[in-house]
């Protein structure tokens, strides 16, 4: 039986930390990278291949709007040509869709604004997850044997990783507020958790999901939001945390599956 062939999947990578993780794959790895965006694709792409010769080959560039299951589908759809499930699969995968609405206390949440963040921080992972969890390899994989394809890929298992944060964890929780944004991040993190026991069922050991928290990054995202952590030295910037947890994927065993991981390597309490 010939061997499958690997590819990635970045959604979104327009910017901040799905922009460097995609920008890391294309840079360190041979795999295609699936990368979406939502909109202005040539600035999109531009960033993405930016200082990269050779990379512009295995970058696939597809529009998706994480509210809009339509979107998804077609590129899913694609995605099924391009990578045909019985000559290829889903070796790493990164869904980090998210929006924060601080709320600091109880009277400041809104009914419309904690819905949106329920729709794109849980309901589209879910999405991503049902339409893109196929494309994961099955017991039956084989996978390449160690050469060009699998550098600076995860080396034992396919691997699906949900951007989770660590404010979504119910026993890390000391300070309180961010209602929606906690909550939701807290739902992330038990999508992992129910997506890796259908794994363990589907694909054994050839795949595997993760809930992953990227640190504080220096992004639009935690503009605004980071000012304690940047006194205390705590914020890193995308590139160093995509790099982190990438390298901290490549080397990850089967029993680390189904837990929250931060961007050192640790483990985060549920």
């Amino acid at each position: 039986m010939s061997s499958s062939k690997p590819w990635t999947l970045v959604t979104p990578a327009s910017r901040g930390i799905g922009l460097a993780l995609a920008r890391h794959l294309l840079k360190n790895t041979g795999a295609p990278v699936l990368a979406t965006f939502r909109k202005d694709e040539a600035n999109v792409k531009k960033r993405l291949l930016d200082g990269l010769s050779g990379a512009e080959d295995r970058l696939k560039l597809m529009e998706v709007d994480v509210k809009n299951e339509s979107t998804i589908i077609s590129t899913a759809e694609e995605a099924s040509q391009l990578f045909p499930k019985r000559t290829h699969h889903l070796h790493l995968a990164f869904t980090i869709p998210g929006i924060l609405y601080p709320e600091k206390s109880p009277s400041q949440i809104e009914a419309e604004k904690a819905l949106e963040t329920f729709q794109v921080n849980v309901v589209a992972n879910m999405l991503l997850i049902k339409h893109f969890s196929p494309f994961l390899p099955r017991k039956s994989t084989t996978f390449p044997a160690e050469d060009e394809s699998l550098v600076g890929l995860p080396k034992k298992s396919a691997v699906f990783a949900l951007m989770s944060a660590r404010v979504g964890s119910i026993a890390d929780n000391r300070a309180g507020g961010w209602y929606s944004y906690r909550s939701s991040k807290a739902g992330v993190t038990q999508l992992a958790r129910t997506l890796d026991i259908h794994l363990k069922a589907s694909a054994g050991d050839k795949a595997m999901a993760i809930a992953l928290h990227p640190g504080t990054v220096r992004t639009d995202f935690t503009e605004g939001l980071r000012e304690a952590y940047e006194k205390a030295g705590k914020v890193i910037t995308a590139e160093a945390s995509a790099k982190a947890l990438i390298t901290n994927i490549e080397d990850m065993s089967i029993d680390q599956r189904g837990r929250f991981w931060d961007w050192k390597g640790e483990e985060i309490p549920f």
